[in-house]
């Protein structure tokens, strides 16, 4: 899926490989015409926002090993649900984003405003497979593109 777009407009960047994340479990958070879930934004973990989709019912720090999923730790990035990081928002805890992982889909329902205020700065970020291509913050893009 080498045409995967984040929402600046460039080449999707990876999440994270350790854990590794994506609905297609490749470290990226492609758009996958099957994921009803859209985990499509790509954040980064924080305990505000773990115990937040746990009081909802989704346990992100559990470990699943059914479905590839290692359990989550402050730290870690992660390819989120959209809804629920949404909820999330709304409810003022929503975890930093990795805007160079974030598919060019989200757009479609965030305005580029709100993924900003989000943008993930480097800090936090003890959990993540080191892959510093992947922060933010690198002062060369101008934001999310609007679409």
């Amino acid at each position: 899926m080498p045409d995967d777009r984040n929402v600046y407009g460039t080449e999707l960047q990876p999440c994270s490989t350790d854990p590794m994340t994506g609905f297609v479990r490749d470290g990226c958070c492609r758009r996958v015409e099957s994921d009803r879930g859209r985990h499509e934004l790509c954040a980064v973990m924080t305990e505000e926002f773990l115990q937040f989709s746990k009081a909802r019912g989704n346990d992100l720090t559990s470990p699943e090993p059914a479905f590839e999923f290692p359990g989550l730790e402050p730290g870690d990035r992660w390819c989120l649900c959209l809804a629920r990081w949404l909820e999330a928002e709304e409810a003022d805890c929503a975890p930093p984003v990795v805007l160079e992982a974030t598919h060019e889909a989200v757009l479609r329902d965030v305005e580029p405003d709100l993924l900003r205020e989000h943008e993930y700065d480097g800090r936090a970020d003890a959990g993540s497979d080191g892959d510093s291509s992947s922060s933010s913050g690198s002062g060369t893009d101008t934001g999310p593109e609007t679409k």
